[in-house]
C-alpha cells in the first residue's frame, strides 16, 4: 500500500460527516459525565453516591447490550444509532431541567438508567456502522482515526465540560450536551451507507439470537483470542486506578500532578492515533498486537517502579501509545473476522468485556493496593499482563500466524488454526 493511499480514508463520502458526528457525541457524554458526577456529589456530600451514579449507567448497559445486538443485526444500524444518540440528547434535556429546577438526587439517577440503556445500543451500532460506511480495503486507517477521535473527546471533554459548568452552571453545560447528540444526529443523516451486506431474516429464538454471538466468538479463535486478551491485560495490569495514590504518596506532585498524569496515557493513544490513520501497516498484525501488549505492560512496570515524575510520565505515554497499537488491531481484526450479519452481536459482546474490564479493573487495583501496598499492586498488575500476554501466544497460535487483516477472514482463518 502506499504512503498516499491511507490519508485517502477521510476524503470518502460521508465519513468526515461521520467522525464529527461521533466526536459531537462523545464530547457530549464526557461533559454529562463530569458534570453529573459533580452535580450528585454536590446535592449529597457523599461519596458513595458518586458510585449509584456509575451503577445506574451501568446495570441496564449490562442487562441489554445482548438484545441490542440482537436488533443492531437486524434492522437499520445506522437507524437505531440514531435513536439512541436522540434519547440521549432527551436524557440531557432532563438533566437540564433537573439542574435548574434543584430537584432532588433520585430524579438524576432516573435519568441515569434511561442514559444507560441509551449507551447499550450506541456502543455496538457505531462499530457495526463503520464497516458499512468505508471500503474494506479501508476499513484499518478508518478504524485509527475513530480511536483518535474517541481518545481525543476523552481527553478534551472533561476539560471543556468543567470550564462551561464553571462559567455557567448545570444548565449551559447539559444545554450543550443536549447541541452536542442532536447536530451529531443530524450530521448523521448525511452519512451514506453505501457497504451494507443485504439482512437475512432470523427464524430462531430471540434466546438463540442473543447468544449466537457468544458462541461465534467461541469457535473463532482469533476472535476469542482478542477479545480475552484485552479484557485478562486491563482487568489485571491496568495502574489508571492507583494514579491518585502515585501523586500524593510516591511521586508527590498533588492534584495538578495527577491531572497531567492521567492525561499522559491519553496523549499517547492520540499520537499514535494519528500515525496510524495516516499511515496504517498490515504486516505481521498477529506478533505487532502482542509485542504491543508486552510494551504496555513494560510501561507500566517502569511506571510502578518509579520515583521520578518525568518517568512516569514517560512511561505512561509509551503505554498510552502502545494501547493504541493494540487497539487499533484487536478492532481491525474483529471487524475482518466477522461476517456483517453477526457485527452487531459480536460487538455487543466485545463491549461487555471492555466496560466488565475497566469496571473490575479499577476495583482490582483498589483491593490489591488496599491489601498489598500502591507499588507492589502495580507490579503484581504488571507481571500479571506480560504473564497472560505470554500465555496468550502460546494458547492461541492462530492469531499469532496472523499476518494481514484480511487473513483473519472466516474463509482464511480457518487455515491458521
Amino acid at each position: 500500500m502506499s504512503a498516499a493511499a491511507p490519508a485517502s480514508v477521510y476524503r470518502l463520502p460521508g465519513f468526515a460527516s461521520f467522525l464529527f458526528a461521533r466526536l459531537l457525541a462523545v464530547f457530549a457524554m464526557q461533559i454529562q459525565a463530569v458534570v453529573v458526577a459533580w452535580q450528585v456529589y454536590d446535592i449529597t456530600r457523599d461519596p458513595l453516591a458518586l458510585a449509584y451514579v456509575g451503577l445506574a449507567q451501568f446495570i441496564p448497559m449490562l442487562l441489554l447490550l445482548l438484545p441490542a445486538g440482537d436488533l443492531i443485526d437486524r434492522y437499520d444500524r445506522k437507524l437505531i444509532l440514531a435513536l439512541s444518540w436522540l434519547v440521549e440528547a432527551l436524557c440531557a434535556a432532563a438533566l437540564l431541567w433537573l439542574s435548574l429546577s434543584g430537584a432532588a438526587v433520585t430524579w438524576y439517577y432516573a435519568v441515569l438508567v434511561l442514559y444507560g440503556c441509551a449507551r447499550a445500543f450506541t456502543g455496538p451500532a457505531l462499530s457495526s456502522l463503520l464497516p458499512q460506511i468505508v471500503p474494506r480495503e479501508r476499513l484499518a486507517p478508518a478504524i485509527a482515526a475513530n480511536s483518535m477521535i474517541m481518545r481525543g473527546a476523552t481527553i478534551a471533554g472533561p476539560v471543556f465540560g468543567g470550564g462551561l459548568y464553571a462559567l455557567g452552571g448545570g444548565g449551559l453545560t447539559y444545554g450543550a450536551c443536549l447541541v452536542g447528540f442532536l447536530v451529531g444526529t443530524l450530521l448523521l443523516t448525511f452519512v451514506p451507507v453505501r457497504y451494507a451486506e443485504k439482512r437475512q431474516v432470523l427464524e430462531t429464538s430471540a434466546w438463540a439470537r442473543f447468544t449466537a454471538g457468544i458462541g461465534f466468538i467461541r469457535s473463532r479463535p482469533i476472535i476469542l483470542g482478542t477479545i480475552s486478551l484485552d479484557l485478562f491485560a486491563v482487568l489485571l495490569g491496568g495502574v489508571v486506578a492507583l494514579l491518585p495514590i502515585y501523586a500524593q504518596e510516591v511521586l508527590e506532585v498533588g492534584p495538578t500532578g495527577l491531572g497531567l498524569l492521567r492525561s499522559a496515557m491519553a496523549i499517547g493513544e492520540v499520537t499514535v492515533g494519528l500515525y496510524l490513520s495516516l499511515r496504517p501497516f498490515n504486516r505481521h498484525v498477529g506478533l505487532v498486537m502482542f509485542g504491543a501488549v508486552a510494551l504496555f505492560g513494560l510501561a507500566n512496570l517502569v511506571f510502578a517502579l518509579s520515583s521520578l515524575f518525568w518517568l512516569s510520565f514517560a512511561a505512561l505515554l509509551v503505554a498510552g501509545g502502545a494501547d493504541m497499537v493494540s487497539m487499533y488491531i484487536r478492532s481491525s481484526l474483529i471487524q475482518f473476522s466477522t461476517p456483517d450479519t453477526m457485527r452487531g452481536r459480536v460487538n455487543a459482546v466485545n463491549m461487555l468485556f471492555i466496560g466488565s474490564s475497566n469496571e473490575l479493573g479499577e476495583f482490582r487495583a483498589g483491593t490489591s493496593a488496599a491489601w498489598f501496598g500502591a507499588v507492589p499492586a502495580a507490579l503484581l498488575g504488571c507481571f500479571c499482563t506480560l504473564s497472560v500476554t505470554a500465555g496468550w501466544m502460546l494458547g492461541f497460535k492462530s492469531l499469532r500466524q496472523v499476518d494481514r487483516f484480511e487473513d483473519a477472514a472466516p474463509d482464511k482463518a480457518r487455515r491458521l488454526d
